[in-house]
């Protein structure tokens, strides 16, 4: 049974999207509870999956992949199957980031880091074109990440 989300889990979810290397000591302090008490909280968000995970966010330039791509693609069929296979496909190229099954023009969306446009499109060329059921892409190169990942407001 999922309890009701209230104003100290709501505190503690803010401060951990701000930094997730908080102690639960330093946790505690700031939402004004008892270590122990925090700690059953901050179990209970995860085991609830309210919390997903907690993961070091890396800065692209500084691993070679300053460029950012986002890629719309067509399929040739839109039927259960033909999404199946190519998400199945997609989940195994690691240069993707995030795909999004979208309504509208496309089928779905894709974010993608690579090095630079020449490295992207070799990608393209031997990878993403070669997914199954590919009818078309478009590629939108980003030129400002003016917010990415921003934390949610709850």
């Amino acid at each position: 049974m999922q309890h009701e989300i209230d104003r100290i889990d709501r505190k503690m979810l803010k401060h951990l999207q701000s930094d997730g290397r908080l102690s639960n000591a330093e946790l505690a302090e700031l939402v004004n509870v008892s270590p122990a008490t925090c700690h059953r909280r901050t179990q209970k968000l995860f085991e609830q999956g309210i919390i997903k995970s907690v993961r070091a966010e890396i800065s692209p330039d500084k691993v070679d992949r300053s460029a950012l791509v986002m890629v719309g693609v067509v399929l040739d069929r839109s039927t259960p199957e033909s999404f199946a296979e190519f998400e199945t496909a997609i989940k195994k190229l690691d240069f993707v980031l995030d795909c999004h099954l979208v309504a509208g023009d496309f089928d779905y969306f894709l974010k993608i880091r690579v090095r630079d446009m020449a490295d992207f499109n070799k990608l393209h060329g031997d990878k993403l074109i070669a997914l199954p059921g590919v009818r078309q892409t478009r590629t939108f190169f980003v030129m400002k990440e003016v917010t990415d990942n921003a934390p949610l407001k709850f």
